[in-house]
């Protein structure tokens, strides 16, 4: 919930109320009005010792101000500013740090900032604080996706392919393609993979060219070649983009800082600029995520190496190995089950599900395909 100007005395005196009643735990209650727990334990300090008027505002401009940034020092937060405007005053000076240019507060650079005219009230308003969860290590979740495509002015379109590695926040992937089909996207992998290694979980939205998880058994070539390469797929949830949050977050940074108000002549043209963008994210642009740490700092290759060849089609002594027909059909037990045609003449498994009574999954490899029960053949999911 936003600090309004008009209304704040009142914010903070529900806040200090709600805090004295102990019904809602501190942390949440902080959360849901959109300040620190620092903040917090002040206002209820504040209150205790001087009541509600104790909650009013207090001057904060000093006698004097002996200690104003040098002209130089603005200088390097606004040429600094200039050359990213996008980042704000956490990046900025976090960025001065790690360029032996200066140390100031981000308080202070977003003075600098305001004094300056480089920072709108529009902008003010929108800035807000994200939170999420992470992998507690790199290549143990890569999420990937297209950012939406764009007109050039060739008149090709281009559909910019991004895989981010979830701990690091690392780009593994930035790449300008001209399609969005199955052989495109593993081209690109096979690249990150040759480069970087493989991860344990690429997670993806749902449709072509990743797959169908919503239909039982259905996977795409792109799927069955990443499954056989040991890696588990997953799927976002339908309309739950914020599954992928982490790459949604990360288009945003691209169109912010690339993309919005540009024409690009050409694929050429647009993938130079999103090769020069990268190297500024991996290396450069301070993380709020991460600590205010670069991406790289925090990544390493995977120890699992890209394989020459893939492994064979192999399964456990207790598995029951089915061979799919053409058009995907399989026969088990009398019943004819459909799955991918993308499997046409592999090898499948069928093991006992050990939650339900006469129900059985069906496996490609380590993916689950479907779980059907035999009293309900037409139930499959």
């Amino acid at each position: 919930m936003p600090w309004n100007p008009q209304d704040t005395m009142q914010l903070r005196l529900d806040f200090v109320t709600l805090a004295l009643k102990r019904e809602i735990p501190f942390s949440e209650l902080c959360q849901r009005f959109g300040i620190s727990r620092q903040t917090g334990y002040k206002m209820l300090k504040r209150y205790e010792s001087g009541g509600a008027q104790a909650l009013a505002d207090h001057s904060r401009r000093p006698l004097s101000s002996p200690r104003i940034s040098a002209p130089e020092l603005e200088q390097h937060v606004l040429q600094l500013r200039d050359a990213h405007p996008a980042w704000g005053a956490r990046k900025l000076s976090r960025r001065l740090i790690d360029l032996g240019l200066a140390t100031l507060a981000p308080s202070t650079v977003n003075s600098i900032l305001h004094r300056h005219g480089r920072i709108s009230e529009k902008a003010s308003a929108d800035a807000c604080a994200w939170q999420r969860f992470e992998r507690g290590e790199p290549n143990a979740l890569w999420q990937m996706d297209f950012k939406g495509d764009f007109a050039l002015l060739d008149q090709t379109r281009c559909y910019p392919l991004t895989v981010l590695d979830d701990h690091s926040r690392f780009n593994l992937v930035l790449h300008a393609c001209s399609a969005t089909d199955g052989s495109t996207v593993r081209a690109r992998l096979q690249w990150a993979f040759e480069h970087y290694g493989l991860p344990a979980q690429i997670n993806t939205d749902n449709g072509a060219p990743w797959g169908s998880p919503g239909k039982p058994g259905q996977v795409t070539e792109l799927a069955i070649w990443l499954i056989r390469l040991g890696i588990r797929v997953t799927y976002s949830r339908p309309y739950h983009p914020q599954t992928n949050g982490k790459e949604e977050r990360f288009h945003r940074s691209l169109k912010a800082e690339v993309l919005n108000a540009r024409s690009f002549s050409s694929q050429a043209q647009i993938q130079a600029e999103l090769d020069c963008w990268r190297e500024i994210y991996n290396h450069q642009r301070p993380h709020q995520g991460i600590g205010m740490a670069t991406p790289m700092t925090r990544y390493r290759n995977s120890p699992r190496t890209m394989p020459s060849t893939l492994a064979p089609i192999e399964y456990g002594p207790d598995d029951q190995v089915l061979r799919v027909d053409w058009n995907g059909k399989v026969s088990f037990r009398g019943y004819r089950l459909r799955v991918s045609s993308a499997l046409h003449r592999m090898d499948v498994a069928v093991r006992a599900n050990p939650e339900i009574a006469d129900a059985y999954d069906l496996y490609f490899l380590h993916h689950r395909l479907m779980t059907f029960d035999l009293n309900q053949p037409d139930a499959a999911r």
